[in-house]
């Protein structure tokens, strides 16, 4: 019974035949100077050769072919790929053979399978393999992500109704982190924050261009280079994904060290509180202003002239929200480089007038002004215990369109 219902199976989608890889044209591109320091030649880790000598054209683990590059960091690179099997376009991410990636591929395996009927699962990037490419001196592990054209969201101010569908995505994601797989992502900001295409002519074209006009590209001591390819422009876009867990970690542990990019810091890691899911909504409710209000909440800029300091971002924070309560700075092992026993700021630096959430909003007028405010007050508390859950703001009034 099971063969025949293999075979029915079989009748009505049969498996395609496996893709050919293709041949990509080893003439025709620009070759890029050797006084011109390309992408990833900026960092040490290929000055010391970390990085993955990939090629396009390549096939990994026997069926992922290198289409194109897609981006660079500091312990990676991103290439288009499409699995030959499947007929599916990919996301490549090989690493650098000198990071541990045990962390993050544990967290990604985490959130692939912990509930996959929650509805915050769509709202996360989630991973579709992982392999290793042996090398000599040091393999290199790489993550494979299914390819539904992702794109980073505009740098644009968004309109009311574009933030509110947005956050509600982004909070059934957290939602789902939070309570399902038990991670806090640490690094939410707008540019992990991607918007859907499934548009495969995007594809399609990126293919068709590597073809025709191939990418330029260096070789520094035998080792490629090539420069990244962009995409064409999308028709429309779809759901919002909250992607990029490198920075991820187990929110049922205790910890306190230091994370956040640095605006994007909670009180808590800046005073080394210990830490876990809050810091992801204060996160929220920071990247808010870059989105609806057009620029940063916080600076954090020391007027010594030296750049961000964790002094200068708190005299902010006690600007916008009040002094923090005693019984948080208590807790906090480097509350006394900032505050005297009784909770007194004693840093040499002015504490800002800002007026407080209210007066900073500059773009709602009304009942919902004072609903989005109180909305953001949700978020933006010095206790982390006393911020709404994910969950808890997916019911915000504001967020739904209620009016008070």
């Amino acid at each position: 019974m099971a063969s025949l219902l293999k075979w029915i199976r079989a009748s009505i989608h049969p498996r395609r035949a496996p893709l050919p890889p293709r041949r990509f044209p080893t003439t025709g591109f620009t070759t890029i100077p050797a006084s011109t320091i390309l992408e990833e030649e900026h960092f040490d880790s290929f000055r010391n050769g970390h990085y993955y000598p990939v090629n396009i054209g390549d096939v990994f683990a026997s069926k992922y072919q290198v289409i194109g590059k897609l981006g660079y960091g500091s312990t990676s690179t991103v290439w288009l790929a499409q699995d030959l099997q499947s007929h599916r376009y990919v996301t490549l991410k090989i690493y650098t053979r000198d990071e541990s990636h045990t962390e993050e591929f544990r967290i990604y395996q985490q959130i692939s399978q912990a509930n996959p009927s929650h509805p915050g699962y769509g709202y996360v990037r989630t991973a579709l393999d992982n392999f290793t490419i042996p090398r000599p001196g040091g393999d290199h592990p790489c993550l494979v992500h299914f390819h539904d054209l992702l794109f980073r969201n505009p740098r644009h101010r968004f309109t009311e109704d574009l933030l509110k569908a947005g956050l509600m995505q982004v909070f059934l994601a957290l939602d789902y982190l939070h309570t399902e797989c038990k991670v806090v992502h640490t690094d939410i900001k707008g540019g992990n924050i991607l918007q859907e295409v499934r548009d495969n002519s995007l594809m399609e074209a990126f293919t068709a261009g590597e073809m025709e006009r191939p990418s330029p590209h260096k070789l520094v001591n035998g080792v490629p280079v090539y420069a990244s390819r962009r995409f064409g422009l999308p028709r429309s876009f779809g759901r919002a994904v909250l992607s990029d867990f490198g920075s991820a970690v187990r929110g049922d542990e205790s910890r306190d060290h230091d994370a956040q990019p640095a605006v994007y810091r909670s009180p808590e890691v800046m005073l080394q509180v210990e830490w876990s899911y809050p810091v992801d909504i204060w996160n929220v409710g920071v990247m808010i202003w870059d989105l609806f209000e057009g620029k940063h909440m916080f600076y954090g800029e020391d007027p010594d002239g030296k750049g961000y300091s964790t002094r200068a971002h708190l005299a902010e924070v006690i600007g916008l929200l009040g002094h923090p309560p005693l019984d948080l700075l208590q807790r906090g092992k480097r509350s006394h480089e900032f505050f005297t026993e009784d909770g007194q700021w004693k840093q040499d630096i002015a504490i800002p007038h800002t007026g407080g959430v209210q007066s900073s909003e500059e773009y709602l007028e009304g009942s919902n002004k004072e609903g989005f405010v109180n909305f953001m007050r949700g978020m933006l508390q010095w206790r982390p215990e006393n911020r709404k859950t994910a969950e808890q703001l997916l019911r915000d009034p504001w967020l739904n369109g209620e009016t008070i």
